[in-house]
């Protein structure tokens, strides 16, 4: 699947189930093993884990490969890997902890959410 076709899938399928605060960042400066790396907070277990479900979910739907998923028995941090693109769903305190913005932030890049929303650069 086209890296911009499963990026907009993504960030669809976020919005969806109300996904706070999606960053999506370029990450092929930094790795050769994923393209894009795409942060989103959820609000509470139940939330991080049906996200994440809606994600992948969406994907095979479309066609699309999901390689993994990993953190659904807990829901604090679910990474989903979906090989171009890997998505971290988090609950807001792991988020701020482990700061993943810093790591993958050099290059965001700009999607648009909703109707008239924009992704802010991090």
């Amino acid at each position: 699947m086209d890296l911009r076709k499963l990026q907009r899938l993504v960030v669809d399928a976020l919005e969806d189930v109300k996904g706070q605060d999606i960053r999506v960042f370029d990450t092929r400066p930094v790795t050769d093993l994923f393209d894009r790396v795409v942060l989103v907070s959820g609000t509470s277990n139940r939330q991080t884990r049906a996200l994440a479900a809606h994600v992948r979910d969406q994907v095979k739907q479309a066609g699309g490969e999901v390689i993994s998923v990993e953190g659904e028995d807990t829901g604090e941090w679910v990474l989903v890997d979906l090989g171009d693109i890997v998505v971290h769903v988090m609950q807001p305190a792991i988020r701020a902890y482990y700061n993943l913005e810093e790591i993958w932030g050099g290059k965001p890049v700009r999607v648009k959410l909703g109707a008239t929303r924009r992704a802010p650069a991090a």
